[in-house]
């Protein structure tokens, strides 16, 4: 992965506007972590392979970043996001990583199912 360009990772969200894809979608502050310490509060969200259709999407933002996709009937947000790789399979994969470097956010798009 490499650290977002906010005008390449535009223009790939842009590609995906106005067709079916599949959505990936997952926050966590360190759900796992209470199991070491249970004063810890732990909270994620975690959605896949939702078929979505969005009218248009906005990456914005100095870093970490924010994505909105808007939907005909609401909007799927993202914000924390620091890094993006469009694959080999064209998915575009984007993660938001803490100052420890683990994963807090991550949002995918693509035209297949994730698997």
């Amino acid at each position: 992965m490499e650290v977002i360009n906010l005008s390449k990772v535009q223009s790939i969200i842009d590609s995906f506007s106005k067709q079916d894809v599949y959505l990936h979608l997952e926050t966590t502050n360190g759900a796992y972590a209470s199991h070491n310490d249970t004063s810890f509060f732990s909270a994620s969200a975690y959605i896949r392979n939702a078929n979505i259709q969005y009218e248009h999407g906005k990456i914005v933002g100095d870093g970490p970043y924010r994505v909105g996709l808007k939907l005909e009937i609401g909007w799927v947000y993202a914000e924390g996001l620091t890094h993006f790789e469009l694959d080999d399979q064209h998915r575009l994969l984007l993660a938001g990583h803490g100052n420890d470097g683990k994963l807090a956010v991550a949002l995918q798009i693509s035209q297949t199912p994730f698997e």
